[in-house]
């Protein structure tokens, strides 16, 4: 009698659970569904019966049950994506004298009609955030922030408490440190972390712009102010940057008589467009970066001492990479992920002879000669680990050393022909057997070896 009660009990537990609005999942601690209620099951396309007993990965697409039972930490109304719809999933861990024995899942929604009705609705304002986000981005200007700054050693955390106190301030910063030292990042964290981050960050690169055109690019022009001028005239890079921070990149490279009127816009805070005779106030912050002795410039009369003073009240130093070695590990994973995000290829990590080579290396390209070193590397390497014959400059046969100053082009090449050279001589020059290895076709082996002018020895 009391067994038949129980079982009522049951049924009818059951019943209210698989008719209840939420989906319900419940997994153990190694993340196999032990129950499931009917609904959930039909909008999956699977049987009751058969989902008990499997992992939660091989029913549920994007699904965090597993991740849950490990952390122990419950999940609160995370946006899911299952089966093309947008869904609400709560993950809470379930314990027992403190130890974590499995999870229960709920998937909330109401009805198909209402469902499909707010599934819309998310998906267009998800459309419409990326939207904004893209044209804010555009804007703005600024691409990173203080957490793209990889680096735990001791250099890199002092560096890190700097750029947080400068962007507390609205004083102008001087960045120096080496080519390829990531200065530039330091400038758009700077803004990011600053007031001014919501308004336009303006990066000039002073190297790039020739010389006869630096005042009109910097400050802009009136329409008919020389011949050739845009009808409407043009915005200059500290108009657009009024609110907000402009960049001055490679400053050392500033013409004299460029310093002269850098020098008046940061004393009078106002601009004057070419072809105006009404000055104009602007309100921009200063960040200026370089790699040239500023100070020895000044000794020999190419860089003016009172400009220097003025855009240096906040002196910042990126370390080269030499210097922080400790931080090439993490470095390394973090160039890896956007190389193959961008190239598709999958590269997990690389070898401990290629990782010691990197730790003994000196880097004179610093992190953007790493960079091109990895990414002909992973260019490559056939597997997903890269191997030390496929990173330029470990060989000993290679005569010349990756620089800093090398394009990724001529790295690429090199590499080439040096897996090329390798390739044939393991295969005793057997042309078949070399192109089957290297995963190319006879044809395009010939042309290569032409290209690089291989003979047989």
């Amino acid at each position: 009698m009391f067994a038949a009660h129980e079982n009522v009990k049951n049924s009818i537990l059951e019943a209210i659970i698989d008719s209840a609005y939420e989906w319900i999942v419940v997994v153990d601690k190694e993340g196999i569904i032990q129950y499931m209620n009917r609904t959930y099951a039909e909008f999956l396309g699977e049987n009751i019966h058969s989902v008990t007993g499997r992992h939660v990965c091989d029913v549920i697409e994007n699904t965090r049950m597993h991740k849950v039972v490990e952390s122990g930490v419950p999940e609160i109304a995370d946006l899911q994506y299952i089966r093309g719809n947008y869904m609400i999933a709560n993950r809470i861990p379930v314990k027992v004298d403190d130890e974590v024995i499995g999870a229960v899942g709920t998937v909330i929604f109401r009805d198909t009609g209402q469902w499909k009705k707010m599934n819309s609705h998310i998906k267009s304002l998800l459309h419409e955030l990326e939207f904004y986000k893209k044209d804010w981005h555009e804007k703005n200007g600024a691409k990173y922030s203080l957490q793209d700054l990889e680096g735990r050693s001791e250099k890199m955390v002092h560096l890190k408490g700097q750029v947080k106190k400068a962007a507390s301030s609205d004083l102008p910063v001087l960045i120096s440190g080496e080519s390829g030292t990531g200065k530039e990042l330091i400038a758009h964290s700077i803004h990011q972390l600053s007031e001014r981050s919501g308004k336009p960050f303006i990066k000039v690169n002073c190297g790039a712009i020739p010389e006869t055109l630096f005042e009109s690019e910097l400050f802009g022009y009136e329409e008919g102010a020389f011949t050739g001028a845009k009808k409407g005239g043009k915005a200059g890079k500290f108009g657009l940057a009024d609110g907000g921070t402009i960049f001055l990149d490679e400053i050392g490279d500033l013409p004299s008589h460029m310093q002269i009127k850098l020098l008046r816009v940061l004393q009078e805070k106002e601009i004057e467009t070419i072809g105006s005779t009404v000055s104009r106030k602007v309100d921009v912050r200063i960040i200026a970066a370089t790699n040239r002795p500023l100070q020895q410039m000044i000794v020999q009369r190419q860089f003016r001492e009172d400009l220097y003073y003025r855009i240096n009240v906040i002196p910042l130093n990126v370390p080269p990479l030499r210097d922080r070695k400790e931080d090439i590990p993490g470095l390394v994973a973090k160039l890896l992920d956007k190389i193959t995000s961008r190239s598709g290829k999958r590269i997990i990590g690389v070898e401990n002879d290629v990782m010691n080579w990197f730790l003994s290396h000196q880097w004179p390209g610093n992190i953007r000669e790493l960079e091109n070193v990895l990414e002909a590397a992973s260019h490559f390497s056939p597997g997903e680990i890269i191997l030390a014959d496929f990173v330029p400059g470990i060989s000993h046969e290679r005569v010349t050393a990756v620089s800093g100053e090398k394009s990724l082009k001529e790295i690429l090449q090199e590499t080439e022909e040096k897996v090329l050279r390798d390739t044939l001589r393991d295969c005793s020059f057997d042309k078949k057997k070399a192109a089957s290895l290297l995963g190319i076709g006879k044809t395009v082996l010939y042309e290569k070896i032409k290209k690089y002018n291989i003979q047989e020895v």
